[in-house]
């Protein structure tokens, strides 16, 4: 009997609002790339201890976790998934602010800018 191995990716707790799905699919066309996914990961920095980071990319790694939202892949590494668990991304186009946002329930401080969490 052999084994086979399951690839399928993992899936993330993060959520994506239908806003920031369309933000990002505008920014794929703009590009003119099809084979670019948002990636979300939690990296060392800031006043506070943990930055995000959100950019496109090619790549996929084997601890990867992927969701599909209306056609626009997130990935995050395993490492950042526990940091952004129930976290959604949103974004905000107002006077006062422009860009992608991170309602995250993990967080429990940030600093002053805004910029990195706890």
């Amino acid at each position: 009997m052999s084994e086979t191995l399951d690839t399928t990716p993992q899936t993330h707790g993060i959520e994506l609002s239908e806003v920031a799905a369309n933000k990002v699919k505008s920014l794929l066309e703009q590009e003119g790339r099809d084979d670019l996914r948002l990636r979300i990961a939690v990296q060392p920095g800031g006043c506070s201890g943990l930055m995000y980071q959100l950019y496109f990319d090619e790549r996929l790694f084997d601890d990867d976790q992927v969701r599909d939202f209306d056609g626009v892949e997130v990935l995050v590494d395993a490492k950042s998934a526990p940091y952004l668990d129930g976290a959604t991304i949103d974004f905000a186009d107002s006077i006062e602010r422009q860009g992608f946002t991170i309602d995250n329930p993990q967080a429990v401080g940030s600093c002053a800018c805004g910029e990195s969490f706890h």
